[in-house]
């Protein structure tokens, strides 16, 4: 069974003041929620579990969910309005609303793309225990993921402020390729027991580097458009991106 969780918490304090009254997942581009877009993607990829986590105005989300019939799919809502949980604490929690013997495709709410899902999901069937959506773009943030010539994970900086993290001294030395995190990636099941020793809070990127000498965590470099709608002016932008690939949403 192909399964999805979608992270919908955020704050979006970046998208104030839409998001003061509304959470980030229901922020409108050409007319449709940004999880309503990305949920109907991840439908037409051939997705049928969907975990979805809600926070800031979670009974918004679940409100427009129950209003949309689930959009057809099995959607369960991994609930974290007592406390905001990071990326991975997110994935830890919905670990109980998942199968546990398939591969999860986690997916960012503001992220639209035109990325292959699918072909993303096949690469996580392999050995690779976690798989990244990486291209070769320019981060506006200076932060990069670094991988070594097989496109496995070996460290991360942030050329801003020159700082490098990561499970080898020498990443810089080894790397190959650097790339910006795109928000999308399929997390294999096998890596579940190792969140038990962490908090319930943390980020996805401190595990992925934690594990990453011992485990495959590795890039799949794609020629793909992405559009973070996580600030106002990204939002024109994405407006213009859904116009120029509706083929990629179904609309």
């Amino acid at each position: 069974m192909k399964q999805a969780l979608v992270l919908a918490a955020g704050l979006g304090t970046r998208l104030k003041p839409l998001t003061d009254t509304t959470p980030k997942a229901l922020v409108t581009v050409g007319g449709f929620a940004l999880l309503e877009l990305n949920l109907r993607r991840l439908q037409a990829a051939g997705f049928e579990r969907i975990a979805v986590n809600i926070h800031h105005f979670g009974q918004q989300v679940i409100d427009f969910l129950r209003e949309h019939d689930d959009f057809g799919m099995d959607i369960r809502i991994s609930d974290e309005r007592d406390e905001l949980l990071d990326t991975g604490g997110a994935i830890k929690k919905a670990r109980t609303l998942l199968d546990t013997d398939s591969p999860v495709l986690i997916h960012n709410v503001d992220i639209l793309s035109d990325i292959d899902l699918n072909k993303l999901y096949a690469a996580a069937q392999t050995s690779v225990h976690t798989t990244l959506a990486i291209s070769k773009r320019t981060s506006a943030s200076g932060r990069y993921l670094l991988f070594d010539s097989r496109q496995k994970l070996v460290g991360w900086t942030n050329e801003r402020t020159g700082e490098v993290r990561g499970p080898y001294a020498d990443a810089l030395e080894r790397t190959a390729l650097k790339a910006p995190f795109a928000g999308i990636h399929v997390f294999h099941p096998s890596l579940f027991p190792l969140m038990d020793a962490w908090p319930s809070k943390f980020s996805i990127i401190d595990f992925y580097l934690n594990i990453s000498r011992a485990h495959e965590v590795c890039g799949l470099l794609e020629d793909f458009h992405l559009i973070d709608v996580g600030k106002l002016d990204s939002l024109s932008a994405a407006e213009r991106f859904l116009q120029d690939h509706r083929s990629s949403y179904f609309f």
